[in-house]
């Protein structure tokens, strides 16, 4: 099962469908993209064996510039890939999913940039050492049972331990 409601906060022990599903969005991002995409990986919880997830598949998209997205943005509408915008700062959003269940968040941003190599490192440690990944999970777990309608502080509270396992990851990369 992939999805879930906007706003909303509620993990799941990790799926063997995710990483297929991630595979079959990164083949279909690639055709319609092509070389504007420099690299497509499969990031955040659901990249991560180890740890439950909020069900919604998040990509990392890395392109020379952000601006390179903007010519395709009505090619992606056209296979149900909605733009958001700039909502983070050096990242512009798309998702995946209607107005109320968000399926797939795609993140655009800067190749070898902060964002991209946070994104990479962090899965890529957190696969490494499961005791990390178990430390991320209980957090999660506790933020998700004290917050499951508030995505925002949900995702607040999880900021210094991100932080803490960035800088963890960044080392040993």
């Amino acid at each position: 099962m992939i999805g879930l409601k906007r706003g909303t906060v509620a993990l799941v022990p990790h799926q063997e469908e995710w990483e297929e599903n991630a595979e079959n969005t990164v083949r279909l991002l690639k055709q319609l993209l092509g070389d504007t995409a420099l690299d497509i990986q499969h990031v955040g919880s659901t990249a991560i064996f180890s740890i439950h997830a909020k069900p919604i598949i998040d990509l990392a998209v890395a392109v020379h510039d952000l601006n390179d997205m903007l010519p395709y943005v009505a090619v992606l509408k056209q296979h149900n890939i909605i733009y958001r915008g700039e909502v983070v700062a050096g990242e512009v959003l798309f998702v995946m999913g209607d107005d109320d269940i968000r399926t797939h968040h795609i993140h655009i941003v800067q190749w070898n940039g902060a964002a991209w190599n946070n994104y990479i490192n962090f899965r890529d440690y957190l696969n490494a050492y499961p005791e990390k990944a178990m430390m991320y999970d209980t957090c999660k777990q506790k933020l998700a049972m004290q917050f499951s309608n508030d995505r925002k502080s949900y995702t607040a509270g999880k900021e210094e331990m991100i932080q803490r396992l960035l800088a963890e990851a960044s080392r040993w990369k």
